[in-house]
């Protein structure tokens, strides 16, 4: 993260996305109205992590840096220090890339 320092609470994280390619394989390029958002992100910041029942800490299985994919409408979009950026919990991750 750049100039604020923000960390983000229980099982969140601040998820940044990854563009992804403006030609095809073919070498065809997408104009900007025809892209989809892509799905894909970078992990910037994590909470500490949730807590079970009993209250116990739970950490996180995502740490920063990893590559994740997410669902399409996932997270709030939030811009910081002129970055749009996502927060989303945990469990709107769907796995790690990589």
């Amino acid at each position: 993260m750049a100039k604020t320092k923000f960390r983000p609470l229980h099982d969140r994280v601040v998820v940044k996305r990854i563009d992804p390619e403006e030609k095809t394989k073919g070498g065809i390029i997408i104009p900007d109205t025809a892209k989809e958002k892509p799905s894909q992100g970078e992990v910037v910041a994590i909470g500490p992590g949730g807590r079970d029942e009993a209250g116990k800490l739970v950490p996180l299985d995502v740490k920063v840096g990893d590559k994740v994919l997410f669902g399409k409408w996932s997270g709030t979009e939030i811009k910081l220090d002129g970055q749009d950026l996502l927060i989303m919990k945990e469990s709107d991750i769907m796995g790690i890339v990589g």
